[in-house]
């Protein structure tokens, strides 16, 4: 478990004379609770636009609700920019591909094959439960089924998020190749081209340029996963120069609540892209600098490194209470309250399960050397969440 204490360390100092490629990061990079921390922030923003999508509440509680979390779909934006920052920051230089895919397949694959049983199970035991056909489950198991529209949120529909994670993980290897080559200024161009083209994929889905709409694209959603691995360089470098972790989260909770205003859709990431390509670094500077942090408090941290279970599993749990609450039930205040405390507990219990009985112990198996009998002596790998996965998305 990442622990809430952080050692008081320096960012890396500012390259002297030629900074180019081939610099390369410490070979134990520093932990980053602080980013452990936000994880679980995002995975409950996604909780609460369920909730609100189920119809728990009616009324005037209802809006509210709609006011608070109708843009939680922006928590998977944020594990995308996350997940770009992780991977960078804890990523071997002389690290072989298949060595890469094998340690994150490790990660997300146990609890992604747990949750997508759960979800078939559901569908042939629950009544008016939607059955998958051959080819959607095929496409969920291999984790392809973002590319196509019609079938991006069968069986379990969090897992089109990580259908994106897995095109990013493909992509990894040449984009960390490329940014060891870059010195801070072509970081930066590299940056300020992801930002553009989220404007300009943004305003393409708003105005229906493409045939399928772009926000479970995973080519689409490739900007945000580089614009954090830019940013983990940029602090790797020890040129970052990005505002403190109090301003970052202003201008990420404005950005949040901006996006009722934007069309529906891949639009909502024009609003927050800024705000969470600055507050992940800040987290991480924080940590690095020893300077006070609320995301790395002991007990946040360990919701944080239960959130891609909890990302995983809680849509599950929502879409099994519709067989006793009914679909969109409108409570009222209390009631609401109440079934949404119900389903929270419930998801967090199970959360807890799949990481403790599936996702820990998963891992620990499939990263033992091969024809080995005792786990690999490997160098562990330095995590600056507790996963470098997200889910919405989540993770």
């Amino acid at each position: 478990m990442t622990t809430a204490t952080t050692r008081t360390t320096r960012t890396p100092p500012a390259r002297t004379g030629d900074d180019r490629a081939g610099s390369a990061p410490p070979a134990a990079a520093p932990a980053l609770p602080s980013l452990t921390g936000l994880r679980w922030v995002a995975a409950l923003l996604v909780f609460g636009l369920h909730v609100n999508n189920f119809g728990y509440f009616g009324g005037e509680p209802g809006r509210l609700v709609l006011w608070g979390f109708g843009a939680g779909a922006t928590g998977v934006s944020f594990f995308f920019v996350l997940s770009g920052f992780v991977l960078t920051w804890s990523a071997r230089p002389h690290d072989r591909a298949p060595a890469f895919w094998r340690r994150r397949i490790a990660r997300v694959y146990p609890v992604h094959l747990v949750t997508l049983g759960l979800a078939l199970l559901m569908a042939y035991a629950l009544p008016r439960q939607p059955r998958p056909t051959s080819g959607q489950a095929l496409s969920n198991l291999l984790l392809v089924h973002s590319w196509w529209r019609p079938w991006w949120q069968t069986l379990n529909p969090v897992s089109w998020s990580l259908a994106c994670e897995a095109f990013f993980y493909a992509a990894f290897p040449l984009l960390f190749l490329l940014l060891r080559r870059l010195g801070p200024r072509g970081a930066t161009a590299l940056g300020v081209l992801s930002v553009a083209a989220v404007l300009v994929l943004a305003r393409a889905d708003a105005h229906h340029w493409t045939e399928q709409a772009l926000y479970s694209m995973p080519a689409a959603r490739l900007p945000e996963f580089v614009l954090g691995a830019v940013t983990a360089r940029l602090v790797q470098l020890g040129r970052w120069r990005g505002p403190g972790l109090e301003a970052s989260l202003a201008l990420a909770v404005i950005g949040y609540f901006l996006v009722p205003q934007v069309t529906p859709g891949y639009s909502a990431t024009v609003c927050t892209i800024a705000g969470f390509a600055l507050l992940i670094p800040a987290a991480a500077v924080a940590d690095l600098r020893g300077l006070p942090s609320l995301w790395r408090r002991r007990r946040l941290v360990r919701l944080g490194e239960l959130s891609f279970a909890f990302y995983m599993i809680h849509l599950l749990v929502l879409r099994a209470g519709t067989q006793l609450l009914g679909n969109k039930p409108h409570f009222g205040l209390l009631a609401g309250l109440g079934v949404t405390a119900v389903a929270f507990t419930v998801s967090l219990a199970l959360a807890w399960v799949l990481y403790e009985a599936v996702e820990r112990p998963a891992r620990r198996l499939l990263l033992r050397r091969r024809g080995a009998g005792r786990p690999s002596r490997e160098r562990p790998e330095p995590v600056p969440g507790a996963r470098e996965t997200a889910a919405p998305a989540r993770d």
